[in-house]
């Protein structure tokens, strides 16, 4: 086994036991061992794939707790806010926006995780939830991250614990296949060697995601509460230190020559996103 395969079946099988404990976080767990020998740009793909399997995996022992009513809200907005998060990649930059939600996980996850576990939001209602939905789906279009806020948001309603996997459940599910479609159509970012990546994702994260799954179904409502902020704080501190690393790093910046988006995709890969979402014909840069 190559170092390289090692990295990528490394990341996968640990992200798939997080994705199947928690319910989300699969492409921080993953992208932060794939980032060291993974190039960037089939790096945002294989994790959006490797996503998506993880919670079709996990569908057959927890579809019995999907709610379509409360879930619909969610998945509406997020379908109207990934085709906006695609068409920002034009004006924002992703590292500082990444960068800047995960310094918000970093200082509201602490005090949440010290509230009284009793402590839920009574207002809103569905269109609250279409809301945060809308907000899941346009961090998914920025740079993958659909699930983290609807998650602290089901979790500030105070659900338990199955009504909130459920509804996460349908949510991921159908953003993931809404962004690899936005791949698909934009051309050049789903390659060759990410077919190939994906062929080894997904045995590799299988039986994880299944040893994940059945430990959340043994979970209290207390301890799956602090598991699921918990791992809210640790994706704040990988985005900020996938941010600062990129920073820092001698000769890698934003403005050095050559270098490639925050968002981990190539240029020209941008360049198809952004010109599918302005209905343009495609422009690929001239180097890479």
């Amino acid at each position: 086994m190559t170092s390289e395969l090692a990295i990528v079946v490394g990341g996968a099988v640990a992200a798939g036991f997080v994705q199947g404990l928690s319910g989300f976080a699969f492409a921080l767990v993953a992208l932060s061992v794939w980032a060291w020998a993974v190039d960037p740009q089939i790096a945002a793909p294989m994790a959006v794939f490797g996503s998506l399997i993880g919670q079709l995996l996990a569908l057959p022992m927890l579809w019995r707790g999907i709610q379509p009513r409360r879930a619909a809200p969610f998945i509406l907005g997020g379908i109207v806010g990934v085709p906006l998060g695609v068409m920002l990649l034009r004006v924002l930059d992703p590292g500082g926006f990444k960068l800047g939600l995960g310094i918000f996980l970093l200082l509201y996850c602490p005090g949440m995780l010290f509230a009284p576990d009793r402590l839920a939001l009574r207002w809103g209602g569905r269109w609250a939830d279409a809301a945060i939905g809308w907000v899941g789906g346009v961090l998914g279009g920025i740079g993958g991250l659909a699930g983290g806020v609807p998650t602290l948001w089901c979790t500030l309603r105070g659900w338990d614990k199955d009504t909130q996997r459920g509804v996460m459940l349908g949510f991921n599910i159908s953003m993931h296949v809404m962004t690899l479609a936005s791949y698909v159509v934009a051309g050049g970012v789903i390659t060759g060697r990410a077919l190939q990546m994906f062929a080894i994702i997904a045995p590799a994260l299988a039986i994880p995601v299944v040893l994940g799954t059945l430990v959340f179904r043994r979970l209290d409502q207390r301890a799956f509460r602090r598991v699921v902020l918990a791992m809210l704080f640790l994706s704040g501190v990988a985005l900020v230190g996938s941010r600062a690393a990129a920073l820092f790093r001698p000769g890698d910046g934003d403005h050095s020559a050559g270098a490639r988006p925050a968002s981990g995709l190539s240029r020209s890969s941008l360049a198809s996103l952004r010109s599918t979402s302005r209905g343009l014909p495609v422009r690929r840069a001239s180097s890479e």
